[in-house]
């Protein structure tokens, strides 16, 4: 008999207020109800992630999901996915990269370093609304593995 597995959070991290409310509201109206943490910048992301000493301990037994902005007022986003994929307890965290930035250079380091999905914001709000439904859809069907 296996465990009912826990619910996964969707760690948000998105300084933008606006497209953090246009995230979460076009989320909900696909049907997902997991809690969403949110985050304005990278240094409390990071500490709630891997946990205030940097082990990611933190992580096990937690399962969450992470939808990442590369545009952060403190650090990148792309550290943010380097120092989760790099710790043992949180490498098989999905990332999902949603940003502005379509350079073909900057999607390329994403994936070599680990994100699961890459996505850029459309700049027009009905085609972000809509993308954002369209991520909602894939997050409730999406399989998480446990972390360990």
């Amino acid at each position: 008999m296996s465990k009912e597995p826990k619910p996964v959070a969707i760690i948000m991290i998105e300084d933008d207020e606006g497209h953090a409310r246009l995230i979460e509201k076009n989320i909900r109206r696909a049907g997902v109800t997991n809690e969403i943490i949110s985050f304005r910048n990278g240094t409390s992301a990071v500490n709630y992630l891997l946990g205030a000493d940097g082990s990611g301990l933190a992580a096990i037994g937690r399962p969450s999901l992470v939808l990442l902005d590369l545009n952060l007022p403190d650090m990148t986003g792309i550290d943010i996915l380097a120092r989760l994929k790099a710790n043992e307890h949180t490498r098989r965290t999905p990332v999902i990269v949603l940003t502005t930035t379509d350079d073909a250079r900057e999607i390329q380091r994403c994936y070599d370093l680990g994100a699961n999905v890459y996505i850029t914001k459309p700049l027009n709000y009905e085609s972000f609304a809509n993308a954002i439904r369209q991520l909602g859809l894939f997050l409730s069907v999406m399989q998480i593995p446990e972390l360990d």
